[in-house]
């Protein structure tokens, strides 16, 4: 089967792309002395996350636990569910430790940790648990100096139904910084934010385990990890436009795109109709906050993969995107008839994949190697 056999809109992946995109973050990685536990949101695939890995197994970082059930059924054992815990989620947890799952929680309230623990005693199970550090005021976690962090910490250490394991935070923010070198020193940032925290725990005599960092921005570009154990990075696998606007990639480096086809000509409009709308593209517009704006996203030749430099996805309907010229000059509407196929390049690989069910994997000569499924839902 080759590209052109396929039904459209669908997701393709240049595995070439793929594997160098991987291969740069593992050596980078290690280069720095530290593990790298990718985050799976990007991909949801299994056969993909065995890639980062030589042993295929490796540590991994979800952010639902219907992702932790789906590689846990994958083969994966060492999983770490990065979004809050809440006392709603403890028994589907309790579920799957029961079933050999080295899970761990992370948390960011001295009640729910409270509430784990006492869940854990009644149900005599240690919960493995890091305490969400806000590095940048981005998103969820406790601020470094906040005296809550050392109280959690202790309680968690003290306890019989909990297990401390150290500190986690991501620097969400980088993704708004506008130049590398920006970007390095939000790595620092973050390094240190959960850095000093562990500093903090251990003059208490408490040791951290884990200390854990990592956006894909801060993860390229950090240069010094002392005191860092893991890195955590996801859509590093598949880059997209908008970190090819930061400079975190090249958008030669994208592997994943959406293939489509033309569907309809509207000449008086100068506009180009293809069956990959905001349904298969998604609507995420995190480029137009950038210096370089992709709309909906940029066509590429299937057969070079190669950017049309005058093309744009302009705007999305639900199963209708738009494209045209980004200069106004007229569309040569003879070069693509209807019929013939583009592949779009996602500003936001994670939106974009969770519109669909499978990843066509193709090689070198648009051949497809592979149809691997991805999970949804929460």
């Amino acid at each position: 089967m080759r590209i052109d056999s396929l039904n459209t809109p669908c997701l393709i992946v240049d595995k070439v792309k793929l594997l160098n995109n991987i291969t740069r973050m593992r050596n980078h990685t290690a280069s720095l002395g530290a593990r790298l536990r990718p985050h799976v949101k990007t991909t949801k695939s299994v056969e993909i996350a065995k890639l980062l890995f030589d042993d295929g197994i490796g540590p991994i970082t979800v952010s639902t636990l219907k992702e932790a059930e789906f590689f846990f059924k994958g083969g994966f054992r060492d999983i770490l569910y990065a979004v809050s815990i809440v006392p709603s989620k403890y028994r589907r947890v309790h579920d799957l430790m029961q079933a050999g799952a080295e899970i761990k929680l992370i948390l960011d309230d001295i009640m729910v940790a409270q509430s784990i623990i006492d869940y854990g005693i009644q149900h005599q199970v240690r919960f493995d648990i890091l305490i969400e550090i806000d590095s940048d005021g981005h998103r969820a976690g406790i601020r470094p100096e906040d005296p809550s962090v050392m109280a959690i910490t202790r309680l968690l250490h003290e306890s019989p139904g909990a297990n401390f394991l150290g500190y986690i935070t991501h620097a969400g923010e980088s993704y708004n910084c506008t130049n590398i070198k920006a970007i390095k020193k939000h790595a620092i940032q973050e390094r240190d934010a959960v850095v000093k925290c562990a500093e903090a725990a251990q003059k208490l005599g408490i040791t951290s385990e884990i200390v854990s960092m990592g956006s894909t921005p801060t993860a390229t570009f950090s240069e010094d990890l002392t005191g860092i154990d893991e890195l955590r990075a996801g859509v590093f696998t598949f880059q997209d436009l908008f970190q090819a606007n930061l400079g975190v990639c090249q958008i030669g480096d994208i592997a994943l795109s959406v293939l489509t086809t033309v569907i309809s000509h509207k000449k008086d409009q100068n506009r180009i109709i293809i069956d990959a709308g905001g349904m298969a593209l998604s609507k995420d517009r995190g480029t137009a906050g950038q210096k370089n704006d992709r709309k909906f996203g940029l066509v590429c030749t299937v057969e070079s993969g190669e950017i049309i430099d005058d093309l744009i996805v302009e705007s999305a309907n639900q199963e209708h995107g738009i494209i045209t010229s980004l200069s106004g000059r007229d569309v040569d509407f003879s070069r693509y008839p209807i019929g013939s196929l583009f592949s779009i390049l996602p500003n936001h690989a994670c939106m974009t994949a969770a519109a669909h069910d499978e990843y066509h994997i193709y090689g070198e000569e648009k051949e497809i190697l592979h149809i691997w499924p991805r999970c949804h839902g929460w």
